[in-house]
């Protein structure tokens, strides 16, 4: 019987982060409490930019965001915000959004499988996805189910199950 196998990746579905982003724009165009702030989002690329005329503000927008983006199913973990800069009479805080497992993430993800999966387990890391495989279907379920129960800072999804 042949191995079998599947994928850990880290993607982004970019629809999803469309609607999202769009949301939390008609939620601060409309709600009461960011009238005159200047409050605006915008998506561009691989990165959300947020502004308004305070820095509470912006933190308030960012919070709107968040919100809209877990209840699309999109992780925290794929949004990485820096700190909120002030240009001007506005105050700036830039989102990037994150998508793929740098090797060094790879590689611990591949430690932690070695050391507490099962042993037929192997892991091979493939450019910016994990390769996982066994013999055992069971073992592999065994393995996603500890990638879940770990802290990792990246957002994983498991693909390719056969």
């Amino acid at each position: 019987m042949a191995d079998s196998t599947f994928d850990i990746v880290s993607e982004l579905d970019r629809q999803e982060v469309d609607n999202a982003v769009n949301q939390a724009v008609k939620e601060v165009g409309n709600r009461y409490d960011f009238r005159g702030t200047g409050a605006t989002i915008t998506l561009s690329g691989d990165e959300i930019v947020m502004t308004a005329n305070a820095e509470e503000r912006v933190m308030a927008v960012l919070d709107v965001l968040q919100s809209k983006l877990i209840r699309r199913g999109i992780s925290l973990k794929s949004l990485d915000v820096g700190e909120p800069k002030q240009s001007g009479k506005e105050v700036r805080l830039v989102g990037a959004l994150v998508e793929g497992i740098s090797s060094e993430q790879a590689k611990k993800i591949s430690k932690i499988i070695r050391e507490e999966g099962p042993k037929s387990v192997k892991a091979q890391i493939q450019g910016d996805e994990l390769r996982v495989s066994s013999k055992s279907r069971d073992d592999l379920q065994s393995v996603i189910a500890l990638l879940k129960g770990k802290d990792l800072e990246v957002a994983l999804q498991f693909t390719n199950f056969r």
